[in-house]
């Protein structure tokens, strides 16, 4: 079994924040050296975060939208200062929403769909590591793409 926690606080070894189906957790955090069960959904850590970090969800997000003319799976700048910035896979308000976290990634690889799998892309950290996702290739490049613009709007606003 593993170590359940009830709370966890992102910071920048987060790597990925991932919805679970399971009775005695909510959410499977990714970071380089570990893989942490937490009891809160993936949306309430990260609007926790948020906060921890100077700034409401809510807000984050109304200036991403303004910023970047898009309403939908809008990145998060969760610390500006720290460079920790999340895109969602899919509404946030989705039970099987996974968040990335932009400065992990290497790289997205396209999976040859097997017969028994359906997984579509794979997100290769930089430590190596990998997820397999059920998004797209093209969904997760351009949540990527759209990420690095709201890094580069907020960082060149500092």
């Amino acid at each position: 079994m593993p170590e359940i926690r009830p709370n966890y606080m992102i910071n920048p070894s987060t790597m990925a924040i991932l919805p679970a189906r399971d009775i005695n957790y909510d959410t499977i955090i990714y970071e380089r050296e570990r893989t942490l069960y937490i009891r809160k959904t993936p949306l309430q850590l990260i609007k926790q975060a948020c906060l921890q970090y100077g700034a409401s969800y809510d807000g984050r997000r109304a200036a991403v939208m303004h910023l970047l003319g898009s309403k939908k799976k809008v990145p998060i700048p969760i610390s500006v200062s720290s460079g920790i910035y999340a895109f969602p896979t899919q509404s946030p308000n989705q039970f099987d929403c996974t968040w990335i976290f932009y400065s992990h990634v290497s790289r997205i690889r396209v999976i040859r769909p097997l017969s028994n799998s359906n997984y579509q892309a794979s997100i290769v950290f930089q430590s190596d590591q990998f997820l397999d996702m059920k998004e797209s290739y093209y969904l997760l490049e351009k949540q990527m793409h759209r990420t690095a613009t709201c890094i580069y709007h907020f960082s060149s606003a500092v």
